[in-house]
């Protein structure tokens, strides 16, 4: 390619063309998702925080998922939000790769660690007396580092093959944020390589977690069969229900988002898919994990009930 080609500074993020009445609508619709999405998951961190009796390894993960949550929404959101009240502002060059590695960054974490809270509930249901060992909290440090650290590592592989690349026009991302596919579409260069890693890496990160995850609760459900109060049965699926559904929301938009043909009319209807996937998850999981979990719902009363600030 000789050299950097690079000429454009900027982009212009396209989103949803709409009328000015309803991009203020969606403005204030999309704020109110958002301040969902802080206060949701900051009430979880701050009870896992505050409460002794949330101090364990599935708490532990579930703190780091509502981190993880908290840093998607942030790195999105806000952009869009902007978007919507000045369609216009472009978006420097180096701002839109930063928000492509944290998207990217943040969305491969999540895998990893839906699968290190399912091998967490597998221990916990199916080798209950060996709990305490397995789970010690240096493995617990070491699983949640090590989901980080996968994380980053393969988005960085994504950014060396991303940033020699020359744009040299049109500016235009047809997407509501710096989305990767989206972007490389305005490379003026093949870019056949960059989407085959793409591919690549989206099969091993999701459906290769999602087999993980199955299996587990597959050792899971045999286990539960064996227990013969009903009243044991139900306490070891309610506490796999709330991870279950945040696996299902998880997953069912990535696969679908990146493992699904990548041309053809389907694109269009995957840029809404992932608004879904940017702008819901990261509030209803918190949701999720509320409503169908005594021991938060415990916690948050505990802690309302002593009338103290989160």
């Amino acid at each position: 390619m000789g050299g950097n080609q690079t000429s454009v500074t900027e982009f212009f993020l396209v989103g949803i063309p709409l009328s000015p009445r309803m991009q203020l609508l969606l403005f204030g619709l999309f704020s109110v998702f958002f301040a969902f999405t802080l206060l949701g998951n900051g009430v979880i961190l701050g009870l896992i925080s505050l409460d002794s009796k949330l101090h364990t390894p599935m708490y532990f993960f579930l703190s780091h998922l509502a981190t993880v949550d908290i840093a998607y929404a942030c790195n999105t959101v806000p952009q869009m939000l902007v978007n919507l009240l000045s369609p216009a502002q472009p978006m420097s060059f180096a701002g839109c790769l930063t928000q492509t590695f944290l998207f990217l960054t943040c969305g491969r974490t999540e895998c990893f660690l839906l699968v290190v809270m399912s091998y967490d509930r597998y221990v916990a249901i199916c080798l209950p007396l060996q709990y305490s060992t397995i789970m010690s909290w240096r493995v617990c440090d070491t699983l949640v580092m090590a989901s980080w650290t996968s994380g980053i590592l393969m988005t960085l592989v994504d950014m060396v093959l991303l940033l020699p690349l020359p744009f040299c026009g049109p500016q235009k991302v047809n997407h509501f944020f710096c989305e990767i596919l989206a972007i490389l579409k305005l490379a003026c260069a093949d870019t056949h390589l960059n989407e085959a890693v793409i591919v690549t890496g989206g099969v091993f990160m999701l459906l290769g977690p999602v087999s993980a995850i199955l299996v587990s609760y597959g050792h899971i459900l045999r286990a539960v069969l064996k227990i013969q109060s009903a009243e044991g049965r139900w306490k070891a699926f309610s506490t796999c229900s709330s991870h279950l559904c945040v696996v299902g929301l998880f997953y069912g938009t990535a696969i679908i988002m990146y493992v699904g043909p990548q041309h053809g009319d389907s694109q269009e209807q995957k840029k809404y898919l992932l608004l879904f996937h940017s702008l819901f998850n990261p509030m209803l999981n918190p949701l999720i994990y509320s409503l169908r979990n005594r021991e938060v719902k415990a916690a948050l009363r505990r802690r309302l009930g002593k009338g103290r600030p989160l």
